[in-house]
């Protein structure tokens, strides 16, 4: 049995998957205060985290 404390993620993919859930949350929240239904809001923040998390995992190093 192994006791190393290994993280279970890298820094990297922390702060890219952080980043793509406040860019969907932030996304989903103007949608929904826009007039825009709930569930549309959902959508819209899905697809707001994939894009963030494909952009950032881009763009970081």
């Amino acid at each position: 049995m192994n006791n190393e404390n290994k993280p279970l993620l890298s820094l990297r993919t922390a702060i890219i998957m952080l980043l793509g859930v406040l860019s969907g949350l932030g996304a989903g929240t103007l949608t929904v205060l826009a007039g825009g239904v709930v569930a549309s809001g959902i959508l819209t923040g899905g697809a707001a985290f994939t894009a963030a998390v494909l952009f950032f995992h881009t763009i970081i190093a």
